[in-house]
């Protein structure tokens, strides 16, 4: 209930504490981004990973901090609902002026759920909706960078307006022919525009920071003609890093290039996918950035956007909202996923959201040796590793309320027998005490089952290549089979089961021992000592390849997953310190590279009669 009067000098006193604590992490979180142009200049390349991993725990950090802080003074989780709801307003008041109102909110929310985590399904003192506009926010100052900046060019100075928009960004490295880059890029605006009229107010607008991730930097724009608004990516990279380069080429390293030009929402969607880690980017107005990304992606909920440029906790709110944004404008009810049944998760959805509820099995069978928080810490890793493209990112939620009546009965039988320790009723509600969602794909197993011999062949080259990519990565995906993977709607293979990924240097990749007897020789059991971390990559294709079809398609592609040497090799290369990338785009968009026939494109799932295939 609104309060008559602010009568508790205390709630003004606590709002500051909060925004102070909230101002203390944005400070250090704007500080690791900004500080992404110098090691992308000076090319630490591990100490970028290294800035992606840790600004993840700045938020939990800081709002343990506030915990403690108001706990200490004001005993704030005693506090009658009163004082808080006085506490709710003062904030707002704060937040009139504020440059990130909406991050603010959610920390808010963060520290009160924490606190007060008895009663917070349904109360009016936390911000179930934001009660700031984000709408027209800019730093007005005569020295403050602006969101993003427009150009102005003539058909005669497009190629000076393109020089122009890379130096303003002031790299203090220079390029290997920044002129060549120009002229390719422009020659790839022709193709993409073709043949068009010059409008009076042809202009570009770029966002003036640049996008880092791993090994890249990206300038992020469009391109506004007429009626007409082309979204373009321009990826600068260390000419170290380019492929095809010899000895010979009489290079030095230290020099920049631009690799490609990325066109269209298509190119953008996969260059900011729920794949890939999380972007640096210094921003002043984050829902500024947000709100020019969604002009050139408006198929990408704001919560994806907030989560691809770091602000994973902001998405998280906002991705909530939408959920029950959803369930008051739905009625289907939630069940048991379809496909083949986890043993340490139990997978439930609801048919009518694209995104799948996985919750941890109290009890295992026995040949899953894992805990509860070895599996935790695999999510944790996975969220904090850089996902290649081939990991969905996921959200982890803790005490979230469902209404009972949507949920199917068979569903509520499995949570009761496999969860009893994290399910709760309380009044209409079913609260689950811990769990993840993630984007619904379509399981590779499933989509093979379904897949025209043109689709199956592409389904199949594309689970190597994720293999391929994580490893590249240092990742060993542990249980390989098909089950666990996904098909995204792009066509692309994701790997989403992450209780027995590790490490690959953690690994020890062996050859299968020759036996020592005929009586070893004709044995069916496992006749050789095997350590914990050790992986014989021959044992993969009883599991993998029992179909003709698929068998085909993978040894004429990827063959070498079988051999132990290839791990072996890619595991030295990471501990030698090589740190690989996998960039966001097809390779026949690279300037520098001779052009390759494009990949085939996997179209959707046809309507074929189901065929029972043994595959896993």
């Amino acid at each position: 209930m609104f309060p008559h009067e602010l009568t508790d000098p205390r709630a003004f006193q606590i709002a500051m504490a909060l925004l102070e604590g909230f101002n203390k992490h944005y400070r250090l979180f704007r500080a690791a981004s900004a500080s992404a142009k110098q090691r992308f200049e000076q090319a630490d390349w591990r100490g970028q990973q290294r800035a992606q991993r840790e600004r993840i725990e700045f938020y939990d950090l800081r709002v343990d901090e506030a915990v403690t802080q108001l706990e200490a003074r004001y005993q704030a989780s005693q506090l009658p609902t009163e004082v808080w709801q006085q506490v709710k307003l003062h904030y707002i008041g704060l937040l009139t002026n504020h440059r990130q109102p909406e991050l603010a909110e959610t920390f808010f929310n963060s520290v009160c759920t924490r606190l007060l985590h008895h009663s917070y399904f349904h109360n009016d003192f936390i911000f179930v909706r934001p009660a700031i506009s984000t709408e027209y926010i800019e730093n007005d100052e005569p020295a403050a960078q602006p969101t993003y900046r427009c150009y102005y060019p003539s058909h005669d100075t497009l190629r000076d307006t393109f020089m122009r928009i890379v130096w303003n960004f002031q790299l203090d490295l220079e390029f290997e022919d920044l002129a060549r880059d120009i002229d390719h890029v422009l020659q790839a605006i022709s193709r993409e525009l073709g043949n068009f009229r010059w409008r009076t107010n042809f202009q570009v607008q770029v966002l003036s920071s640049l996008f880092y991730r791993n090994k890249g930097a990206y300038i992020v724009g469009k391109i506004v003609n007429g009626f007409t608004e082309t979204a373009f990516a321009l990826p600068i990279l260390h000419l170290e890093e380019a492929p095809g380069h010899s000895a010979a080429a009489h290079t030095r390293p230290g020099l920049l290039y631009i690799d490609a030009a990325l066109f269209g929402e298509d190119d953008l969607l996969m260059l900011f996918s729920f794949a890939r880690a999380y972007f640096l980017v210094d921003m002043e107005v984050p829902s500024a950035y947000v709100q020019f990304l969604r002009s050139l992606m408006p198929r990408k909920p704001r919560s994806e956007i907030y989560a691809a440029l770091g602000l994973q906790k902001q998405g998280k709110n906002l991705f909530y909202r939408d959920f029950l944004n959803h369930l008051r404008h739905s009625s289907d009810k939630f069940r048991i996923a379809p496909g083949i049944k986890g043993m340490v998760m139990l997978v439930f959805d609801l048919p009518s959201y694209p995104f799948v509820f996985k919750v941890i099995k109290d009890f295992y069978p026995p040949q899953k040796d894992t805990t509860r928080e070895q599996i935790q810490s695999k999510y944790l890793l996975v969220k904090q590793h850089d996902r290649v493209g081939r990991m969905a990112d996921t959200l982890e939620y803790t005490r979230v309320a469902f209404p009972r009546h949507r949920f199917e009965e068979e569903l509520v039988a499995e949570l009761k027998h496999f969860c009893p320790s994290l399910l709760e009723e309380s009044g209409d509600d079913l609260i689950i005490h811990h769990l993840y969602i993630e984007r619904r794909m379509v399981p590779l197993n499933i989509y093979l089952q379904e897949a025209s011999p043109e689709q199956l062949q592409h389904a199949v080259v594309e689970y190597g290549n994720a293999i391929k990519d994580l490893v590249a990565a240092n990742i060993f995906p542990g249980d390989m089979l098909w089950k666990n993977f996904g098909v995204t709607r792009h066509g692309k293979v994701v790997f989403y089961d992450y209780d027995e990924i590790e490490y690959l240097t953690d690994c020890h990749f062996r050859e299968v021992p020759a036996p020592r007897n005929e009586e070893e020789e004709m044995s069916g059991e496992v006749w050789y000592a095997v350590g914990k971390h050790d992986v014989f990559p021959e044992t993969f294709g009883p599991f993998l390849l029992g179909h003709g079809e698929v068998r085909e398609a993978f040894m004429a592609h990827h063959a070498d997953l079988l051999d132990p040497a290839f791990w072996q090799a890619h595991k030295q290369r990471i501990l030698a310190g090589h740190v690989h990338d996998v960039f966001p785009y097809d390779p026949h968009k690279r300037f520098r590279v001779q052009a390759s026939p494009p990949a085939p494109q996997a179209p959707q799932i046809p309507e074929l009669e189901h065929r029972e295939l043994p595959i896993q």
